[in-house]
Formats: C-alpha cells, sequence, structure tokens
C-alpha cells in the first residue's frame, strides 16, 4: 500500500527554495471557502494591500498570478509584448537568458546586451543601449541567483520614462531581503515568488503593475464568451494565453470579480500570509536582517578559506556563490552534505556548474543558527576531501559578524 507523503527533514540553503515558515505552513492548512465566499473576497483584497507593502508602491493592480513564480514572469510579458515589439534584455546570468526566451515565445523581436557572469550593468550601458534599440519594454531581474548578483535599479525606471519604454522587473529572488522600490525607482511591472526571502512555498506570484503598463494591457482587452457582458469590447491585439491574460485577471481580482478561474485557495493563504510577516517585521528590519545573516555567511565560508565568485560589492544579501576548492567533487559533496547533515546547497548553471556551490540565506532560513549548522556541516565534508580548513573558522568568522 503506498504510504502517506512524509518528507525526510531537511534544512534549505540553496538558493531556493527554502525552508517555508511554519507560520505560512499553518496558514496554509486552513479549510477552504467558495471562491465569491465574502471572506474570501475580502481577503483577497486584504492580500493586495499586504503586497502593496511589499512592493512599496501604490498601484491598485497588485495582486497574485496562480502559478510559481515563472508564471508571474510569462503573465507580465504576454500581456504587454505584441507580436513584432522590440524587447532589451539586460543578460547578467541564467535568469536574463529565460527573460530573452519568454520575450521570443510572444512573439517579440529581442535584443541583449551582456556582461560576464559575475558582473552587473552601468546605468549607461543600459541607457545606452534603449537609445539604440528603442525597445518597447526593457525587461531586467533584479538578483539573479545563477551568479547571486544584484542589479542596480534606481536609474532605470527613469532612463525607460525618458526613453518612452516600460521598465518590467523579474524580483523573484529579491524581493523582500534586498531594497526595492517599486514607485520610487519608476517600475512598470513587477513579480516575484513566495519561494525566497518571502519565506513560503513555491506556487504563487505576486505581481504589481503600474498605470503605465495598465493602459497597455488594458488596450489588448478581450473578454471570453460564456462570462462577457454587452458592455464588453474587443480591443487590439488579442493576449495569446487565456490563464496569464492580465486584462482578465485584473477584473477577476478588481471589483468586478470577473470569473476567470478559480483561485488557488490555499496559496492564497499562503501568500498572505508571507506578506503579513514581511509586514509585520517591517520591510528596512527584513531587508537587514538579511543582509545579517548573507555577511555572516559569506564571511564564514571566507573564514574555511574558501574564495566568493563574483563582484561582491553587488551581490544579493540572500545567495553567495561559493567556489569549489580543486580536488573536491562539487555535486558528491552536496550529496554528503544532504545525506550526513540533511542540509541542502545549491550548485549552478552554464559556465558556473561544478566551479560553485550556492548557499542561501533567506526567508525563514536568515538566521543565526541556520548559519552556524551548515558552515560547520560544510566544514566537516571539506575535512573528509582533506581540504586544509582551520577548525571552526567557518562559524568562528560568522560569530564575528554576530558579535
Amino acid at each position: 500500500m503506498t504510504s502517506q507523503v512524509n518528507p525526510p527533514p531537511r534544512l534549505l540553503m540553496g538558493p531556493g527554495p527554502v525552508t517555508a515558515d511554519p507560520r505560512v505552513l499553518r496558514a496554509m492548512s486552513a479549510h477552504l471557502v467558495g471562491q465569491f465566499d465574502p471572506w474570501m473576497t475580502d481577503t483577497m483584497t486584504e492580500t493586495m494591500g499586504l503586497y502593496r507593502d511589499v512592493f512599496r508602491t501604490a498601484n491598485e493592480q497588485t495582486f497574485l498570478v496562480d502559478g510559481t513564480s515563472r508564471a508571474g514572469i510569462e503573465a507580465a510579458l504576454v500581456s504587454l509584448v505584441e507580436p513584432g515589439d522590440r524587447v532589451l534584455v539586460p543578460v547578467f546570468g541564467r535568469f536574463g537568458h529565460l527573460l530573452t526566451e519568454i520575450a521570443a515565445r510572444c512573439g517579440a523581436e529581442v535584443h541583449t546586451i551582456e556582461v560576464p557572469w559575475g558582473e552587473v550593468f552601468a546605468p549607461e550601458a543600459v541607457e545606452d543601449a534603449v537609445r539604440a534599440v528603442r525597445p518597447k519594454a526593457v525587461a531586467v531581474v533584479q538578483g539573479d541567483t545563477s551568479t547571486t548578483m544584484c542589479q542596480p535599479l534606481a536609474d532605470l525606471g527613469e532612463i525607460c520614462r525618458r526613453h518612452d519604454a516600460l521598465l518590467y522587473c523579474d524580483a523573484t529572488a529579491s524581493l523582500g531581503g534586498n531594497d526595492f522600490e517599486m514607485d520610487a525607482w519608476g517600475l512598470d511591472v513587477a513579480t516575484a515568488g513566495l519561494q525566497k526571502c518571502l519565506g513560503g512555498p513555491s506556487g504563487s506570484a505576486p505581481i504589481s503593475i503600474g498605470d503605465r503598463a495598465v493602459a497597455v494591457i488594458d488596450a489588448r482587452k478581450h473578454v471570453e464568451a460564456g462570462i462577457r457582458s454587452d458592455d464588453d469590447e474587443d480591443l487590439g491585439a488579442r493576449i495569446a494565453s487565456n490563464y496569464l491574460d492580465l486584462a482578465q485577471v485584473m477584473d477577476y481580482w478588481g471589483p468586478r470579480r470577473l470569473n476567470h478561474h478559480t483561485e488557488a485557495t490555499t496559496m492564497l493563504y499562503g501568500a498572505r500570509e508571507c506578506a503579513r510577516l514581511l509586514v509585520e517585521e517591517g520591510l528596512d528590519a527584513a531587508v537587514a536582517r538579511h543582509a545579517r545573516h548573507g555577511r555572516a555567511m559569506l564571511e564564514g565560508v571566507r573564514g574555511l578559506g574558501l574564495g566568493v565568485f563574483g563582484d561582491v560589492t553587488h551581490k544579493m544579501h540572500n545567495v553567495v556563490a561559493v567556489e569549489i576548492p580543486d580536488g573536491v567533487d562539487g555535486d558528491k559533496a552536496r550529496t554528503a552534505l544532504l545525506e550526513d547533515f540533511g542540509i541542502e546547497i545549491g550548485t549552478s548553471f552554464g559556465p558556473l556548474h561544478g566551479r560553485v556551490w550556492r548557499i542561501g540565506t533567506m526567508g525563514y532560513n536568515a538566521r543565526k543558527d541556520a548559519v552556524l549548522v551548515t558552515l560547520a556541516a560544510l566544514e566537516q565534508v571539506l575535512r573528509g576531501y582533506g581540504v586544509p580548513v582551520t577548525a571552526g573558522g567557518g562559524v568562528g568568522a560568522a560569530r564575528e559578524v554576530y558579535a
């Protein structure tokens, strides 16, 4: 007989997903109500308000896309971009390549600029490309976990507005653990996921859409037959996805309560609790917490004598890329860490696969005990490979940060 689901206990210290906050999991165990129950629609409205605080925005159109963080990315791009539109993607890691692919699948004429992995873009380089390409939209990742780099965004909104381009940001890996200012930075659309700094499970994609982008999306509204009213008109080019059609989803979350799809109730509970906990802590405090524990992990791996990949001045607070020592099989070492200590860390992609481990300190795991236990376990795995490490060097260096 097939047994009940009983996963092994793990401390998820990779680049995401991370260990979900128990309070989020408790919220997700609450019983279901109907999608148009007044309590349900009130909870949806309440969740919108909480995520306005998280994104630091006044955008009315701030809600959840049902699906993992990639569903949010696809919803944003397929709803903004029509076939033939020019889109500019600054690529500094794997997830810039993902934005390029999704935009191309939307039929866009995609242009890219690139810097070596481990670096970020100067605003002047982005503006030069915008001036040359004249894109409808610039699509950029804030924190790319493949390289651990955090792209500065503060100047990009003004650049895009100066050249009449929309600015979309994928903040999946960075929101909640790094500074993020939707309105102050002039972002038009931003999406995220729960499974990183927000401390929840994957499966819901918070999104916020500014007025300029709302106008573009609404100009493509086609309400499907069977739920449309006599007042509904078909406008512009139909958005290619039904499920990810933000023109209709905005009406689902708004006063009209358009019956577009059945809300993922349990994920709504979890997403609401993620935002509630973050707002309760305070966004500045949460960013400072991620910075503190990220710094402790950074100094801890250095205390073990390990190198760190990339421009550390532009590293995300919540993940570090650790150079794998010579003579160590990175994947086998990760397996030993998992099997012997129940701790998961990540590898990377493309040119960094087999060169670095990625260790995360984010969400519920951005805390002292998780950092120290991971460093102590990593030391023992390295000793097993004969790597000359200072006894207690990682834990000691981290404790100095905490002191």
